[in-house]
C-alpha cells in the first residue's frame, strides 16, 4: 500500500471538510474567484454639529477562492477607509483607535462557525496577522480564524486595518465577512447645503498589500448629514430695575428640538422598557455586530475595553450672557411638562428626560451621571431649580439626556427664571439686555479647542459638538423712570418759570422708594440751551428751580419746551410762569407725564396725563 498516497488524500479531505463548515452562512453566495462587494447596510443620520459622529457599519461580504493548506500563513491584507473628513475615532492606549474590523461577525449566532466564536483582539494593531503581529495558521476544521477582532490605526481622515487574514470561503453558501465598526467622523465641518438629508458623507475602502482582494462598490455612503438641533428661547421682556422679586419669577423656557428622531441619544441602550434611565457602568456590552443601538456609544466588547464607548449621553447647554451683576439666573432641574415649568417625571426608556449636570465635560461614572444639585423650589414644589453661577455676566447650564424615543422627534424643555434686588438708587443691576445661546455639549472653546476637537484625540470627550448657536434675547433690565412734559416755559418780557419736579415714592401704600436725578432737555429753537442733570433727588421731596437760572437752564430770553427724563418711577411736576415777583400775571399748570418709551414717539400714539 502506498502510505503516502493515502496520507496526502486524507490530507485534502481534512481541508475541504474544514473549509465546508461555513463562516457566515449567505444565501446565494457562489464559488469562484475570491471576490469582496463593499456595503453600507444603514447608512445612519449624521447630526450636522457632531465631531464624533458614528458613521455607518461597513461590510465586506467575501466568497469564493481557492482553498489553502492546513498549517500554512493565512496571507493578509491592508484595508484603508477614508471618509471626506477627519477620523475622530477615540485612540486607546496602545496608539491605536476604538475602530474595530470583525472577522465572520462574532457573537451575532447569525449562521456559520464564525458566527458562534467568541471575540478575540489580535494584540498587535500595527502588523495585525502579518509577519511580527498574531500571525494565524489555515485552521484544521471550522473553516474561520479564532482571533477575528482588529483594531484601525487612525491618520487624519483615514483609519487603516493592517494585517487582515484572508481566509478564502471557498464553498457555496459561505462567506467571509469583514464588519467594520466604531468608526467616528468630524461632519461638522461639512455643511448641511441642500434640503435636509441629502448631503452624503462617502467613504472610501482600499486594499493593500501581497494578496489580491477585488472590492466591488468600494465607494459608498456612509451616512447623510443634517443639523440634529433646533432651539427657542422665550424673551422675558423688559425687567424694571427697581422691580426685583425675592424669589424666583419665570422668563418662559429654553426649547431643544430634534430635526431627526435620533439626535438625541442615550449613553448607551436602555437594558429594559421599564428604566427611565439609559445609563449603565463601564461594563455594559453592546456587543452583538451589526446591531443598531442609537445610542452615543457604538460596538462595546469585552475584548477591548474602552472601545465603543462614550463617556455620556448627548448633553444640551444654554449659556447666559450679559448678564447684569446682581441678577440671579435659576434653571430647572430637568426638562418640564407643556411649558409650564413643571417637572417632568421619571418615566420608561422611551419618555424624553433630562438631567442638569455640574458641567459640559464631567463623564458619566458606574452608570451615574454628575447631577447638579437643587438650590429652590417654584410652582408649589413641582419645578425644582438650580441657580446657575454667574462670573462676570456669562453663565452655563447643562442637561444630559437620560431617555430618548427614537421613533419619534423629542421637544425637550426646560424652565428658566431670574431674582434680583433692585437698588435703582445705585444703578443696581445696570441696564442691558441678557442673552442666551442654545446648542448641544460639550462644545469649544472652554471644552476643548476647535482644532482638537476636529482631530482624533485619547483624551477629549465623546461626544463632542461644534457650536453653531446664534443668541436670543432673554430679558432687558430698564431703569425706572418718568418722563415730563413741561409744554411752555418761558423767560422773556420780564417774564420767568419755576419748575418744580416732587418724587413722590415715598407713600402710605409700600411702594418701594427710589432715589434719582432728572436730567431737563429745554427746547427753545435753534438757541436751545444745554441740557441740566438735577442733584438727586430723595424720594419724598421736590426739586425746584427756575429757568433763568445759570447754574441750571440758564434760558434767558427763550421761549419754548422741556422735556424732563427722571431716573425714578412717579415723579411729577409742576411750572409757574409769572412776571417778575408774581404782581400782575400768573399762572401754573401740571406737567403731562409721557409713555415711556425707546423708540421714536411718532411711532405710538400718545396717551398723555398728569
Amino acid at each position: 500500500m502506498n502510505f503516502r498516497r493515502w496520507i496526502t488524500a486524507l490530507a485534502c479531505l481534512a481541508v475541504f471538510a474544514g473549509l465546508a463548515g461555513a463562516q457566515v452562512n449567505v444565501s446565494g453566495a457562489q464559488q469562484g474567484l475570491l471576490a469582496c462587494t463593499a456595503t453600507v447596510a444603514v447608512p445612519p443620520q449624521l447630526r450636522a454639529e457632531g465631531m464624533t459622529e458614528l458613521i455607518g457599519d461597513i461590510v465586506l461580504t467575501c466568497t469564493g477562492g481557492s482553498s489553502l493548506t492546513v498549517g500554512s500563513i493565512i496571507p493578509t491584507v491592508n484595508i484603508t477607509v477614508s471618509l471626506a473628513t477627519n477620523v475622530t475615532s477615540r485612540l486607546l492606549a496602545n496608539g491605536a483607535s476604538e475602530a474595530l474590523l470583525l472577522v465572520d461577525e462574532p457573537g451575532s449566532a447569525v449562521g456559520g462557525a464564525g458566527t458562534l466564536l467568541p471575540q478575540t483582539l489580535c494584540s498587535s494593531p500595527t502588523n495585525g496577522a502579518g509577519p511580527g503581529g498574531c500571525q494565524l495558521t489555515v485552521p484544521a476544521t471550522g473553516g474561520t480564524v479564532a482571533t477575528n477582532v482588529f483594531q484601525g490605526t487612525v491618520n487624519a481622515n483615514q483609519v487603516v486595518f493592517n494585517g487582515i487574514p484572508i481566509l478564502p470561503p471557498v464553498t457555496t453558501g459561505a462567506a467571509r465577512v469583514f464588519r467594520i465598526t466604531n468608526v467616528r467622523a468630524n461632519v461638522a465641518g461639512l455643511g448641511t447645503a441642500g434640503l435636509p438629508g441629502t448631503t452624503q458623507l462617502v467613504a472610501s475602502v482600499s486594499i493593500s498589500g501581497s494578496t489580491s482582494l477585488p472590492v466591488n462598490n468600494p465607494v459608498l455612503i456612509a451616512g447623510f448629514v443634517q443639523a440634529g438641533l433646533t432651539t427657542a428661547a422665550s424673551n422675558g421682556g423688559n425687567l424694571a430695575q427697581c422691580g426685583g422679586s425675592t424669589s424666583p419669577a419665570s422668563l418662559g423656557t429654553l426649547r431643544y428640538s430634534e430635526n431627526f428622531a435620533t439626535a438625541f441619544k442615550t449613553r448607551v441602550a436602555p437594558t429594559s422598557s421599564s428604566a427611565y434611565s439609559g445609563q449603565q457602568g463601564t461594563g455594559v456590552l453592546q456587543n452583538v455586530p451589526g446591531t443598531i443601538y442609537n445610542s452615543e456609544s457604538g460596538f462595546v466588547t469585552n475584548a477591548l475595553p474602552g472601545a465603543g464607548l462614550a463617556d455620556f449621553g448627548t448633553r444640551l447647554k444654554a449659556v447666559f450672557n450679559n448678564v447684569p451683576a446682581g441678577v440671579r439666573i435659576f434653571v430647572t432641574t430637568t426638562n418640564v411638562i407643556n411649558g409650564n415649568n413643571v417637572a417632568q417625571p421619571a418615566g420608561n426608556s422611551t419618555t424624553p428626560f433630562a438631567q442638569l449636570i455640574v458641567s459640559e465635560t464631567s463623564p458619566d461614572s458606574n452608570g451615574l451621571i454628575p447631577l447638579a444639585s437643587s438650590t429652590t423650589s417654584v410652582n408649589s414644589g413641582n419645578g425644582i431649580l438650580a441657580e446657575v453661577p454667574i462670573v462676570n455676566g456669562t453663565g452655563t447650564a447643562v442637561w444630559e439626556v437620560v431617555n430618548a424615543n427614537s421613533s419619534s422627534a423629542d421637544v425637550l424643555s426646560f424652565g428658566f427664571y431670574q431674582q434680583f434686588t433692585a437698588n435703582p438708587g445705585s444703578n443696581s443691576p445696570a441696564p442691558g439686555t441678557a442673552t442666551v445661546n442654545l446648542s448641544y455639549a460639550p462644545t469649544p472653546p472652554n471644552a476643548f479647542s476647535a482644532s482638537d476637537g476636529a482631530k482624533a484625540s485619547a483624551t477629549l470627550p465623546i461626544p463632542r459638538f461644534a457650536d453653531l448657536s446664534t443668541a436670543s434675547n432673554t430679558f432687558t433690565i430698564v431703569v425706572c423712570q418718568t418722563t415730563l412734559l413741561f409744554p411752555f416755559v418761558t423767560n422773556i418780557g420780564g417774564f420767568d418759570t419755576g419748575l418744580a419736579i416732587a418724587n413722590t415714592t415715598s407713600d402710605p401704600f409700600a411702594t418701594k422708594t427710589q432715589n434719582g436725578t432728572c436730567t431737563l432737555n429745554a427746547y427753545a429753537g435753534a438757541a436751545s440751551p444745554k441740557a441740566y442733570t438735577t442733584p438727586s433727588i430723595a424720594t419724598g421731596t421736590v426739586w425746584a428751580g427756575l429757568a433763568s437760572d445759570a447754574a441750571g437752564l440758564n434760558m434767558v430770553n427763550l421761549t419754548g419746551y422741556v422735556i424732563a427724563t427722571c431716573n425714578f418711577q412717579l415723579a411729577h411736576g409742576f411750572a409757574f410762569v409769572s412776571d417778575i415777583g408774581a404782581r400782575n400775571l400768573a399762572m401754573g399748570y401740571l406737567a403731562l407725564v409721557l409713555p415711556t418709551i425707546t423708540s421714536p414717539r411718532n411711532n405710538i400714539n400718545e396717551q398723555l396725563n398728569n
